[in-house]
């Protein structure tokens, strides 16, 4: 039998085998451009077009517009900014994960990786791309995470407009000028805040990837390029992706399984302000949007994806604290709102939507404004512009384009304020009103449908055109007091009364038996 000693070291040598060995993609074999050609016919030429060209049938209601081929520049690359060439392995992460943010979904689940390697071989044809990249990123000795890098690299970001002048102070790519990319279409810049929007990750690797190679054909530099007048060391690159990083909103993320809004019961004053600190008690629900492409006008490229909810409730009102980020504060009739807009510069708005009566069961209203049999009623809220100050509106509506505005709001109010890219919208309205067949009346510990519509001025969003969910439910939770712990004493008193009785009865029917 071998020792111990030797025993350990062939493990050791194994183990040290293992690790020099190519993992993941470099493991695959060289991609096959015929099997591929037929995979893409399958699966891409919809979206990316027979010639690769990016102008397939579904091109023009995808935002952003999908990748053009021929032209052989790829956002994701991890070679040096000046390369001619992006890596295979590059192309590879891309099919593979798909990039989020887009109508480019990852492939994973339906391809092999010989497959995506078939497909990116073909891919690679239409722009003629052959050989290796001559460089790569220098990542040079990573520096941690903490918060003295994350501390320096908000001192980076901030200095100079070197990373504001497009994403803004709070990173939420509240732009102050009109970006467009290589081929003139209209680009938005990141909203660092939300991580999960991210072409790559959020890991600091691929942010620091980010910063060093840039994002070809659009206007994110690369801040290794030495021509460049705000050119950072590696040190000064992880620093900054470290502080990227720092910033995803953690509190306000997207759980699908969270699909009710509590609303607490308070005494006293609702606050009134947005900004009021009062609503950092109450807990936010956040939930999607979606383009609204059920009926025309469809528009299929809106500029809003979340939106966050808070709501409280006292003895008389309740109220709802909505917050979305918003790249523009779009005021019509503003210059430098105009400069940044779209032809058609609109007013910021949201909406809130209720049914007109809470609903017993499962069924809800339709859920794009309603129906003649089952009506809801809208709150809606618009930012103004330079002629008139924001309002609030109450509508009543039975389905698409059978909208009524209504003279009298029932006590709806709301006010609105606009900070760093993000619009904060309170709206309160009193618990019950005297219109009880027109208006929804809000009652304790039952789940109401609610949902949610926006629209971003800048982006010509107005009428149809505009983002969405589907129903939710907000709750009112009842109040804490002495009335459920005596409700509960009585219902105890009671069912230990009905056994009373009932063991009673059994007992004289026993004797009678037996008699």
């Amino acid at each position: 039998m071998m020792g111990s000693g030797l025993v350990k070291t062939l493990f050791l040598l194994a183990a040290a085998l293992l690790l020099a060995l190519p993992h993941g993609p470099a493991l695959a074999k060289p991609g096959d451009v015929e099997k591929g050609e037929a995979i893409y016919a399958m699966r891409c030429l919809q979206c990316h077009g027979k010639e690769g060209d990016g102008l397939g049938p579904a091109a023009e209601r995808l935002n952003p517009s999908p990748r053009d081929f021929t032209l052989g520049l790829y956002k994701i690359i991890s070679s040096a900014f000046d390369a001619d060439l992006p890596n295979d392995e590059d192309l590879f992460r891309m099919v593979r994960d798909g990039m989020p943010g887009t109508a480019m979904p990852g492939w994973s689940d339906m391809l092999s990786d010989q497959d995506m390697w078939d497909v990116i071989a073909y891919i690679k044809t239409f722009a003629e791309l052959e050989g290796e990249p001559e460089g790569q990123v220098d990542y040079g000795a990573q520096v941690k995470s903490s918060p003295e890098s994350i501390a320096a690299g908000k001192k980076l970001f901030l200095a100079g407009d070197r990373c504001t002048e497009c994403h803004g102070v709070e990173g939420k790519g509240d732009a102050i000028k009109k970006l467009k990319d290589d081929n003139g279409e209209r680009t938005w810049p990141r909203n660092l805040t939300k991580p999960w929007t991210f072409r790559a990750s959020n890991d600091p690797k691929d942010i620091f990837t980010r910063i060093s190679a840039g994002i070809p054909t659009t206007q994110m530099p690369s801040f290794a390029d030495p021509k460049s007048k705000k050119k950072l060391s590696i040190e000064e690159r992880w620093n900054v992706a470290n502080y990227v990083a720092s910033l995803a909103k953690t509190e306000r993320v997207v759980r699908p399984e969270n699909t009710v809004i509590q609303a607490a019961r308070i005494e006293g004053e609702l606050p009134a302000s947005p900004d009021d600190p009062a609503w950092d008690n109450a807990p936010p629900s956040t939930f999607f949007m979606v383009p609204q492409i059920v009926v025309g006008p469809r528009f299929f490229k809106t500029a809003n994806d979340t939106v966050s909810v808070r709501a409280l409730y006292n003895e008389k009102n309740v109220s709802l604290h909505l917050e979305w980020d918003d790249r523009t504060k779009s005021i019509p009739g503003d210059a430098n709102a105009q400069k940044v807009s779209d032809e058609e510069l609109a007013e910021d708005a949201i909406a809130v939507q209720f049914p007109r009566k809470i609903p017993y069961g499962m069924e809800k209203p339709y859920f794009l404004m309603g129906s003649a049999v089952k009506p809801v009623n809208l709150w809606r809220w618009s930012s103004g512009t330079t002629q008139k100050p924001q309002s609030v509106a109450l509508i009543d509506a039975s389905g698409i384009g059978a909208q009524q505005i209504r003279e009298t709001s029932a006590g709806l109010t709301a006010t609105g304020s606009y900070k760093a890219g993000t619009w904060r919208v309170v709206m309160t309205r009193p618990l019950t009103t005297g219109a009880v067949d027109k208006d929804l009346q809000f009652e304790e510990g039952l789940f109401i449908p609610i949902a949610f519509f926006t629209w971003d001025g800048s982006n010509s969003e107005a009428g149809l055109r505009h983002a969405m969910t589907t129903w939710y439910w907000l709750l009112l939770k009842p109040s804490q007091g002495a009335r459920p712990m005596i409700l509960a004493i009585i219902v105890t008193l009671l069912i230990g009364g009905i056994l009373i009785w009932w063991g009673r009865s059994a007992a004289a029917r026993s004797e009678d038996e037996a008699s």
